[in-house]
């Protein structure tokens, strides 16, 4: 599961940090704020197999963990969930609750959202962020195996790669 991990995200780091070229719905774009970053994110989310009424078995999304890298590759801070946290290198950080969604322009990625934040560590990079877009995804969507009766209470991992862009007021 490792080397297919490296392998895709070498695959993935390039898609990510490309500027958008599908046109980010108007959803999504937080009205009266501006871009002030925009960072590669990559990483690994988790789904359970758990148990549905009606299906019987569902893939929940129920973690993640992301580093989140600028134009030069180097790692400026992460995001993990739960809670949803986005965390700077310099200590700023803040939590996201999710304002709108709309389905990835590509088969098999992961939904792109928009988020609205509150800063909830020391002053620096992300403190002063309002809003997050997560566009350009790649991956991220619940594995491909089955999940059954079977195997209640499995998780597995699949690779993410996205474009985080901050904004602020």
């Amino acid at each position: 599961m490792r080397s297919v991990f490296v392998v895709l995200m070498l695959l993935f780091a390039g898609c990510a940090a490309n500027p958008t070229l599908t046109p980010v719905p108007a959803s999504l774009v937080p009205a009266g704020e501006r871009e002030v970053h925009r960072f590669a994110a990559r990483g690994m989310q988790t789904y359970q197999c758990k148990a549905h009424a009606v299906s019987g078995a569902v893939w929940t999304y129920v973690a993640s963990e992301l580093q989140l890298f600028d134009d030069r590759g180097e790692v400026v801070g992460h995001h993990t969930f739960p809670p949803p946290v986005w965390a700077a290198v310099d200590g700023s950080k803040f939590t996201g609750q999710v304002k709108a969604r709309a389905n990835a322009p590509q088969a098999g990625a992961g939904q792109w959202l928009l988020l609205s934040t509150r800063s909830t560590g020391a002053e620096g990079r992300f403190s002063k962020i309002t809003s997050l877009q997560r566009v350009n995804t790649v991956g991220g969507v619940a594995p491909l195996s089955r999940c059954e009766a079977g195997n209640i209470g499995v998780a597995e991992q699949t690779p993410l790669a996205a474009e985080f862009v901050f904004f602020s007021k």
